[in-house]
């Protein structure tokens, strides 16, 4: 009768997905934020300066922030008139749209670590 040995690396396998998880977010954060600004609607440029990404590494979560006093409202307001392909909802609009690279980068990140 054989024998088979099994070593189970879970913490190095647990430390190499999570590496891989943060710089996922980090990329994909950026890659969102690109899209994003290709939406935001520009009078100056100071909301679309603005933008940046925020990764939370003990939730290992990611978000688009625009930090201006008045960024929340031009989001939201849908009454306003934008130049021709910027629109109110810049943030909430993209999302959907780039979901499926989100997932391929993050993924791709964990596949690299784990190699």
């Amino acid at each position: 009768m054989s024998r088979a040995r099994l070593r189970w690396n879970g913490d190095a396998a647990t430390t190499a997905i999570r590496s891989g998880l943060l710089r996922g977010l980090n990329l994909a954060g950026e890659l969102t934020l690109q899209a994003t600004r290709q939406r935001v609607p520009i009078a100056e440029g100071t909301l679309e300066r603005s933008g940046a990404v925020s990764v939370d590494e003990q939730a290992l979560t990611a978000a688009v922030v625009y930090d201006t006093p008045y960024a929340v409202r031009v989001h939201e307001d849908m009454t306003a008139r934008h130049s021709p392909g910027r629109s109110a909802k810049y943030v909430e609009s993209v999302l959907p749209e780039v979901a499926g690279e989100v997932q391929a980068v993050i993924a791709a990140q964990v596949r690299r670590e784990l190699r």
